[in-house]
């Protein structure tokens, strides 16, 4: 075949508006691919970055730190996917106690970090189970996101309902930081007596806009976990007190009032200034002794 009639056959690839629009082809496909590059990196990161700031689990590693507190013992519970978790049941000082006290410990450390909480607690009247969430301490496991932790929290709530005959009415779950999200998710599901907030996030959406303030709300969907302790305190009706630093570097205090401002009555806020996010640090025994007042008004009207 001659070139004229090959020319003849395909007349556009001579022309500049086929080159010019096979340029555009192009140029739109590696955008498209570079944005789904871009979009993907984004989203790993994101969740790389979420695991990195939502927890942080310290395992067993023996010494003082773990030595049993004053009438405590150590304790074993399953979790509904076979997860084993450990604990610390500390009796109370006097006999009968008070009531029982779960504690939801926060996001760092384990259980042997809080030994002294439960002292305090038991010297009060309280029975008080202190544990790790998987991941943590001696329990089993990794921790991944909040639906384990909710699957832990059930652990403990039957361990304490079932191997220990608690009334929920004689019940009261106490969480710390991130452990807030745990004991209001819990309360939202299961029968309690009192609910202690501690330095606790309304959400991961607000904190994350707080961190991230760079990543639009809309974004914030594509995380593992939602923490949405405002929303669901709003069905919670057993006695709630809050408690914030303030200033708080890590949670803000506004935080804690728009839980409080979520809460049902009877309720309280307790805003202490200085005590940042480590409150019941700040607040020692005496602030315990506040805790443990409320808890005791809660569970005897």
């Amino acid at each position: 075949m001659s070139a004229a009639t090959e020319s003849n056959q395909h007349p556009d690839r001579q022309s500049p508006r086929f080159w010019v629009k096979s340029r555009a082809r192009r140029a739109a496909t590696i955008s498209l691919l570079l944005l789904v590059i871009l979009m993907t990196a984004a989203f790993f990161g994101l969740r790389w970055f979420e695991m990195a700031v939502t927890f942080h689990p310290e395992r067993y590693a023996a010494g003082p730190a773990w030595e049993l507190p004053r009438n405590a013992e150590d304790v074993w519970m399953k979790t509904a996917d076979g997860v084993r978790l450990h604990g610390w049941f500390i009796k109370a000082g006097a006999t009968p106690a008070a009531a029982t006290v779960i504690y939801f410990h926060g996001n760092g450390g384990n259980l042997s970090h809080v030994g002294w909480v439960g002292q305090g607690l038991a010297a009060r009247g309280f029975d008080v189970l202190l544990f790790d969430y998987r991941g943590y301490g001696r329990s089993d496991g990794n921790v991944s996101d909040e639906r384990a932790l909710n699957a832990d929290a059930d652990a403990a709530y039957d361990y304490v309902a079932v191997e220990r005959g608690v009334s929920p009415d004689r019940l009261a779950l106490y969480g710390a930081s991130l452990g807030t999200t745990t004991a209001v998710d819990l309360a939202s599901r299961k029968p309690c007596g009192a609910l202690v907030l501690e330095s606790g996030l309304s959400s991961a959406s607000d904190l994350a806009t707080v961190l991230l303030p760079f990543v639009p709300r809309w974004a914030h969907r594509f995380g593992r976990n939602r923490f949405e302790s405002a929303r669901k305190l709003e069905g919670i009706h057993c006695p709630v007190l809050i408690t914030h630093g303030e200033p708080d570097d890590r949670i803000p205090t506004e935080q804690g009032r728009k839980l409080f401002a979520s809460a049902n009555q009877p309720k309280r806020l307790l805003i202490l200034p200085g005590a940042g996010h480590n409150v019941i640090g700040f607040g020692g025994q005496n602030y315990i002794a506040t805790v443990a007042a409320f808890i005791s008004n809660a569970l005897h009207k």
